[in-house]
C-alpha cells in the first residue's frame, strides 16, 4: 500500500507540475532544453558537493565518514542513515510541491533539489562502497 500510495502521489506531482507550468503556459519544453537544465543541474551539484565537503568531512579523506558516523549512532546502517537525512528533503520539496497559491524562488526550488540529487548521489557511493568492500 505504501509504495503504491508513494506512487500515485509521484504521479499527481508531475502532473501538477506539467499542468501548472507548461500547459498554461503553452510553451513546450524540447529535449535541447531539458539537457540544458539537466547539464547545469550537474554542475550545481558539483559545485555544492565539493563545497560541503569540508563543512562535513574536516580533515578526514573518507567523503563518507558523516553517513558512517550517523549509523554507529543510531545503531544502523549507512544506507538508513542517508535514507533518513534525504527524507527531510524530500518532505521538504513534496511540501512544495502540494503548497496552494505559494510560489517559491527559483533559488529555493535549486537548494531542495540538489540536496535531494546530492544525496542520491552520496548513496551511490555507500551502495558502491558496500559492495566493493564486500568482494575483498
Amino acid at each position: 500500500m505504501g509504495v503504491l500510495y508513494f506512487v500515485y502521489d509521484l504521479s499527481r506531482m508531475t502532473d501538477k507540475i506539467r499542468d501548472d507550468i507548461f500547459v498554461e503556459e503553452g510553451c513546450p519544453v524540447t529535449q535541447k532544453e531539458v539537457n540544458t537544465v539537466f547539464d547545469e543541474q550537474v554542475k550545481r551539484c558539483a559545485a555544492v558537493l565539493q563545497k560541503k565537503t569540508k563543512e562535513y568531512t574536516g580533515d578526514d579523506v573518507d567523503r563518507l565518514g558523516a553517513f558512517k558516523a550517523a549509523a554507529a549512532l543510531q545503531h544502523t546502517t549507512q544506507e538508513r542513515a542517508l535514507a533518513g537525512m534525504l527524507a527531510k528533503h524530500i518532505v521538504s520539496l513534496y511540501d512544495m510541491c502540494f503548497a496552494d497559491s505559494v510560489s517559491y524562488e527559483e533559488s529555493v526550488w535549486d537548494e531542495k533539489i540538489t540536496d535531494s540529487l546530492n544525496y542520491l548521489f552520496l548513496l551511490k557511493a555507500v551502495v558502491k562502497e558496500g559492495n566493493t568492500n564486500k568482494q575483498d
